[in-house]
Order: structure tokens, then sequence, then C-alpha cells
């Protein structure tokens, strides 16, 4: 459980990237600037640190994609109809995922159209609100939901293990009647729960990794699934709830049993 809540979590944020940085932000261009001010711009632009990517688009260019768009959809070339270019000249550009908040869009656009050469910032909107607010509520609903299959899980393992140690009271009570210190008692319960722990986080790996591989076959163009220096620490990560979990529920419940009285245990 705590395995696909990881794997869930980490695949989801970098989707989640993956929808930001492929939003597209156009610097509408002057009519009367030259296109090697424009190269400048986008060279300068570029060195930004929140851009991702900058793409310039010529005068021509925005006609012809204007022009093929049209006759798809109307079956007819509207080129021939027009005596000047009435399209301007952009750069597109692609912001990394840190910098797409509606507050980090707004100082962007400020540095953007201070250039003399820039004539309008646009993007839109209201996708961009959309989209951050639905990230937002998608992220808190994982996030409540994380906490309570957690807190499932442990309350689970716990409760087995308490379970196991009630089993075993009377020779836990037995032991220290005749000598036994309280470690060398716990000792081998301590040993069997990590054993335990162990083997139950191989088993959970084997069929993370399984799940894995089935989901990479049905979207192989999904790069989160397969970023495997996240899937080593979820592993890792697994196998040490594995054994802290079962060791420490085992600790707690065996010194509850050694401070009983006789007549509690019954």
């Amino acid at each position: 459980m705590l395995g696909i809540l990881a794997l869930v979590f980490s695949s989801g944020k970098k989707l989640a990237n993956q929808f930001k940085e492929n939003l597209e932000f156009t610097v509408i261009i002057k009519d009367n600037v030259r296109e090697k001010e424009i190269l400048t711009l986008k060279d300068t632009l570029e060195k930004e640190p929140w851009v991702k990517s900058a793409e310039y688009v010529s005068k021509k260019e925005a006609l012809d994609d204007a022009a093929k768009i049209f006759l798809e959809d109307n079956g007819e070339d509207f080129k021939d109809l027009l005596d000047y270019n009435p399209l301007f000249a952009s750069i597109n550009l692609k912001l990394y995922s840190n910098f797409t908040s509606q507050d980090s869009i707004n100082k962007i656009e400020k540095v953007v159209t201070a250039h003399p050469e820039v004539s309008e910032f646009y993007y839109e909107r209201k996708l961009v609100e959309l989209m951050n607010d639905n990230l937002r509520k998608i992220g808190w609903f994982i996030m409540g939901i994380s906490i309570i299959l957690i807190l499932v899980a442990i309350t689970i393992l716990d409760s087995t293990i308490r379970l196991s140690m009630y089993a075993h009271r009377l020779l836990i009570r037995s032991m220290q009647l005749v000598g036994a210190t309280r470690s060398f008692i716990t000792k081998p319960f301590l040993t069997r729960s990590i054993v335990n722990g162990f083997i139950a986080a191989i088993i959970a790996i084997v069929l993370l990794f399984a799940l894995m591989k089935f989901a990479v076959t049905q979207l192989p163009d999904y790069q989160a699934l397969q970023d495997y220096t996240v899937i080593g620490f979820i592993f890792a990560g697994i196998l040490i709830m594995g054994l802290v979990f079962s060791s420490l529920s085992t600790l707690i419940a065996v010194r509850k049993y050694l401070r009983m009285k006789i007549d509690e245990l019954y």
C-alpha cells in the first residue's frame, strides 16, 4: 500500500510538471522590428532561468500555419485574398514548472514586456488558472488519501504484531519468572520480527516492480514510471519501513507484557 502510494505521489508530481512545462506563452513582436533584433531577443530570453525553451516564429510561418488550419477547417485558402500579412512575428516560450504559478507568470510578463521589441505577452489565462487550481485540489486530495493509508498500514501492522505477542504473553512471563533478563526475552521476538519485516518488504518490492512493468507497457511514453532513481528510493523506503515498523511494534508489545502483573495476563 505504501509503495503504490509513494509511486502514485512521485509519478503524479512528474505528470503535473509535464503538463505545466507544455504550456505555451507567446511573445508577440512589434511589426517594425528586424529579424536580427528578434533573434537577439530570443537568445536573451533563453538565458533566463525560467525559460525551458524558446522558438522563433516568423510572420511568414505564422501566416502559413494559420492558412493550413483554415484550409483544414473550411477547405479554402485565404492567403490569395490578402494583399499583406496581418500577422506578427512571435517567440513561443515554454517555462519550467516551478515558474508556472500565476504570481510567477505575472512577474515574467512584466520582465518580457519591458523589452522595446515586445508588443504583447499572450497566454491562455483561464487555462493556466484552471490547471493550477485543479492540480492544487488533486495535490490536497492525494495528501489526504496518503495520510489515511499510512495510518491504516501502521494500524494493521501494529495490531497484527500485538496479537502475535498476546499469544506468547504466558511464555514471556514464564521466561521472566525463571530469571531471564529483558534483553534475553526480547531478542528472539525482535529477530523474528526483523526477518518477517525483511521478507514482507521484499515481497512488496517484487509485486510493486511487476505492477510498474505492467504500467510501462500500458503507458510507454510516461517517463515518470521509468525514473529508476526515484523508484530506487521508493524500494529502499519500503525496506526500511518494513524493518523499522515491525521491530518497533514488537519492542513495544514485548515490553508491555514484561511490565504486566500476573493477574493482568489473564
